[in-house]
């Protein structure tokens, strides 16, 4: 298959780009840089004011969108919010236009996404079918997200909408950071410790991506999340296990919300979600619970 990826130099993208080409697909990724090709990936220029990507993408199988600023990337200011928000529909909204434009449209969609969307909850757990909608900034910008990704549907496009959890990986995502204070001997419940952690594996979140190209029964949303959440203090005990350190030192919320700002709501808050979608579709997660999935993550293993 001939597989497009937009944000395919990120962190998901590098996992899903690695995984496609040991499955022997041809891919594209469309960068803001010039277009090359470099060994079996062909780079192609999208964003600018000059390119013209629709030649390169004629005849492309599946379009991946993982494009966006990272929620990580930085203080949520007013104008790091602005930059999160419209990095995530400019880029959606340019890849519709481009399916558009297309003489041969592609089978699917997968958009990115994430469980923000569902409102945080100590006691609710959350499916697709749920309903609700957060309201705050994650929610909304969520919500506007998976709107402007279901254009396509209306373009004979089939459209899955991957509601990442909290992704795990050696060198990025969220893990690293959650790592430093028991490197430090200092690792502890982070707030009350009740707030759930829906968390997954960065090889199982690849695989799942994959799994939704090539399953044409997944559309809409499906969740991306280990079978097994776990509340925080777990998530913390957890790690200490594994690193065979302490876990004694909490973090109060009052300390995360001056540290973080609003951008605290990421480690404060949480939803218990569970992959209904995947598992109704026989998806076998790699890694379906936590300590196993940290110990995977070979560099806790030396430490």
């Amino acid at each position: 298959m001939k597989i497009a990826i937009a944000g395919g130099t990120g962190f998901v993208g590098q996992a899903l780009t690695k995984l496609l080409q040991q499955e022997g697909h041809e891919i594209i990724i469309l960068t803001r840089q010039s277009s090359k090709q470099r060994q079996s990936i062909q780079y192609v220029q999208w964003l600018s004011p000059t390119s013209t990507p629709q030649q390169a993408l004629e005849g492309v199988d599946a379009f991946v969108n993982l494009a966006g600023v990272s929620l990580n990337a930085g203080r949520w200011t007013t104008k790091q919010k602005k930059a999160i928000y419209t990095s995530r529909m400019d880029t959606t909204l340019a890849i519709v236009e481009i399916i558009e434009q297309l003489t041969n449209k592609p089978k699917v969609l997968i958009n990115a996404s994430a469980v923000g969307i569902y409102p945080a909850s100590t006691t609710a757990i959350y499916t697709e079918n749920s309903t609700d909608i957060a309201t705050d900034f994650l929610g909304t910008t969520v919500h506007d997200w998976e709107k402007h990704a279901k254009r396509a549907e209306q373009l004979g496009v089939r459209v899955a909408l991957a509601r990442f959890g909290v992704i795990l990986g050696r060198d990025s995502g969220a893990l690293p950071p959650m790592l430093l204070p028991y490197k430090m001997g200092i690792g502890g419940t982070v707030g009350s410790g009740q707030q759930w952690l829906s968390w997954v594996h960065i090889e199982d979140v690849a695989r799942a991506i994959y799994f939704a190209i090539m399953n044409d029964t997944i559309r809409g949303a499906f969740n991306i999340t280990a079978p097994n959440p776990v509340r925080m203090k777990e998530f913390g005990q957890t790690i200490a296990s594994v690193m065979q350190k302490k876990h004694w030192l909490p973090v109060p919320s009052f300390a995360m919300r001056l540290a973080l700002g609003e951008q605290s709501v990421l480690v404060l808050e949480g939803q218990q979600v569970l992959p209904t979608m995947l598992e109704k579709q026989h998806f076998t997660f790699h890694f379906p619970h936590l300590q196993q999935a940290l110990e995977d993550l070979s560099h806790i293993n030396s430490l």
